[in-house]
């Protein structure tokens, strides 16, 4: 089997028989071949994960709630082995006829609800009974440790008083994620385009009289068309609003003249954007053509620090420090010059920010993908735009295609 060649771009979102695009069987085999090579390194037995992304990761489950995913259902990862997937419900019914890859090692779960399910109800002992079966099927000692993600405080204790030793299981799911595979690129360009096509849609809605939460409908409409799994985040932000950046949408009516930008996080098969871009109400004045410039320029300069070889402080160095914004540390400059992997989670590694990275640098290696996001202002008005980039031999190759070497007047026609 051929890999995909995403360095030529995006291809169709259906898979066909006429060309290789995305491989979904190669995707599942490649991610737990990646949390297994990251769990050689550790003295884990087993991972437990509750965390949505993870589970997304090793499974390759999904169900539509975040609510119902984070608490409700559970994946156990154990050592040299398959993975396993407790869920919510009929879920697990589904699953066995949809999902072969698994269809086996499906099974109820039986969490406390986030602590509805009272300690003194004893139900918690079920989920244990769910770890041993595991444990004993894959020939596992109790003795080992075993790694968790997020998780309740009641079972996190039930886990001790039974006697098993807890440790990161964070700290493995992310190594194993950091580097992406030609398939999850694939699928973040594909999600990427349908933010391009989100911001098209704004940007043919910013007049006067819309309000922030109609841009961010109509941004969601067109990111769930599009194939979107979850409008995760579409926050919208505009004129007084946007300086300083409150980082929450609101029903403000927009005015002649307001700057406008949104960050549009979507999830596709998977995968999140991370996707800022400002526009104008009307035709934006020196002043904010000039906020734009200083923000574009300052993003460019880190992005041309993103080639392998390099390191996160290599690329907080091409940013001014707190007192450029006139704040008094890096914690509460932390955002406005910034950098983050970005794959299954929003937040993923490395982490570039002056708070961090100067102290701790972190190579720059082929295959990251990272959003760079850079923020500037002026009085009232605000300024953010974001590039999603993956990191390659040949240099930075950006991924989001929205314009934005310019401040752009809307609506557009």
């Amino acid at each position: 089997m051929g890999k995909v060649v995403w360095k030529y771009g995006t291809k169709g979102t259906m898979q066909v028989d006429y060309e290789e695009r995305i491989n979904f069987d190669r995707l599942r085999r490649d991610r737990v071949a990646k949390i297994q090579k990251a769990l050689e390194k550790t003295d884990f037995g087993c991972l437990i994960l509750f965390a949505a992304e993870n589970k997304r990761y090793a499974t390759s489950t999904a169900v539509a709630s975040p609510e119902v995913d984070n608490m409700g259902r559970y994946a156990i990862i154990p050592r040299n082995g398959k993975p396993y997937i407790f869920g919510f419900g009929s879920e697990v019914a589904a699953e066995k006829i949809n999902c072969p890859w698994i269809a086996d090692r499906t099974y109820p779960a039986h969490t406390t609800m986030f602590g509805a399910l009272p300690k003194v109800w004893g139900k918690y002992k079920d989920f244990i009974v769910d770890l041993k079966m595991v444990l004993e099927q894959n020939k596992l000692n109790k003795k080992d440790r075993i790694g968790i993600d997020i998780m309740d405080g009641q079972l996190y204790m039930a886990l001790q008083e039974e006697g098993f030793v807890l440790g990161d299981g964070q700290d493995v799911m992310l190594e194993a994620r950091e580097i992406k595979t030609d398939d999850e690129i694939s699928i973040m360009m594909n999600a990427a385009a349908s933010v391009d096509a989100a911001f098209y849609k704004m940007a043919q809605n910013i007049r006067p009289g819309s309000k922030e939460n109609d841009l961010q409908a109509v941004a969601a409409a067109e990111m769930h068309r599009l194939g979107g799994q979850w409008a995760i985040n579409v926050q919208v932000t505009s004129g007084s609003r946007t300086n300083p950046h409150p980082h929450l949408s609101s029903d403000r009516l927009i005015q002649p003249g307001d700057l406008v930008f949104a960050d549009m996080v979507t999830l596709m098969n998977g995968y999140h954007t991370c996707y800022y871009r400002t526009m104008c109400c009307g035709t934006p004045t020196d002043k904010q053509k000039d906020i734009y410039k200083r923000t574009y320029d300052m993003l460019m300069a880190g992005i041309e620090k993103c080639t392998p070889g390099n390191s996160t402080a290599d690329v907080v160095e091409a940013w001014p420090k707190a007192e450029y914004w006139g704040l008094p540390n890096e914690s509460a400059a932390f955002g406005l010059a910034f950098g983050h992997g970005l794959g299954v989670g929003l937040w993923e590694r490395p982490i570039i920010h002056r708070a961090c990275s100067l102290d701790n640098p972190v190579e720059l290696k082929p295959g990251m993908i990272i959003a760079v996001e850079t923020y500037d202002s002026a009085g009232f008005d605000g300024a953010r735009i974001e590039e999603e980039i993956i990191i390659t031999e040949e240099g930075p190759q950006i991924i989001t295609k929205w314009p934005d070497q310019e401040l752009l007047a809307c609506p557009i026609r």
